[in-house]
């Protein structure tokens, strides 16, 4: 990674996440679709395999949404008290609008922070510790 830093200008994390750009030259794709990563950078060739978000881009969505959508509806309930049937029309569709725009953009954020922070190389080799 010093070498990174040499050939290639500083990047933001949360920018180059928000935009789905590589967090190591900040100008190729981080996506090949939806939330799928290419092998590496069409741009400057960084090598995708270090990374490993697991669910934790999907379970902070899930609790972000979960908290704005719920808060919403508990809100409308007490005060409007629509029908049951309205409910299902106004927050079902919101939270997987909000679940689905917000889980490619955490997913690049997480990345992006990831590779700033060199997390791919702290990891512990439990295999190899146990022998």
């Amino acid at each position: 990674m010093s070498e990174d830093k040499a050939l290639y200008p500083p990047v933001d994390p949360v920018s180059a996440g928000i935009k789905g750009r590589c967090p190591r030259c900040g100008q190729g794709k981080m996506f090949d679709g939806f939330i799928k990563l290419p092998k590496h950078c069409t741009n400057c060739g960084l090598d995708y395999s270090f990374v490993d978000t697991g669910e934790g881009p999907a379970v902070l969505v899930m609790l972000l949404v979960g908290f704005i959508v719920v808060g919403l509806a508990l809100w409308t309930e007490v005060t409007l008290a629509p029908p049951l049937w309205l409910h299902f029309i106004l927050w079902i569709p919101l939270a997987l609008i909000l679940c689905l725009t917000a889980l490619r953009t955490m997913k690049g954020i997480l990345i992006a922070l990831q590779y700033k922070h060199n997390a791919a190389e702290g990891q512990i080799d439990r295999s190899a510790k146990s022998k």
